[in-house]
């Protein structure tokens, strides 16, 4: 092994964790707005059946 080497190989071992890191959180924003747009839709739902009781 030359010298340096290891220090790269460290490195890249960190650079890798981070990566994991950032697409952990990216997952959890995906999770987030799917959330959002779940409760947006049923929110919808729910005015909609609101409004048709109010007009029936």
């Amino acid at each position: 092994m030359k010298r340096g080497e290891s220090r790269e190989k460290k490195r890249d071992g960190r650079g890798e964790m981070r990566e994991r890191e950032r697409e952990r959180e990216r997952e959890r924003e995906r999770e987030r707005e799917s959330a959002e747009q779940r409760e947006t839709r049923r929110d919808k739902r729910e005015k909609i059946k609101e409004e048709k009781g109010e007009i029936k």
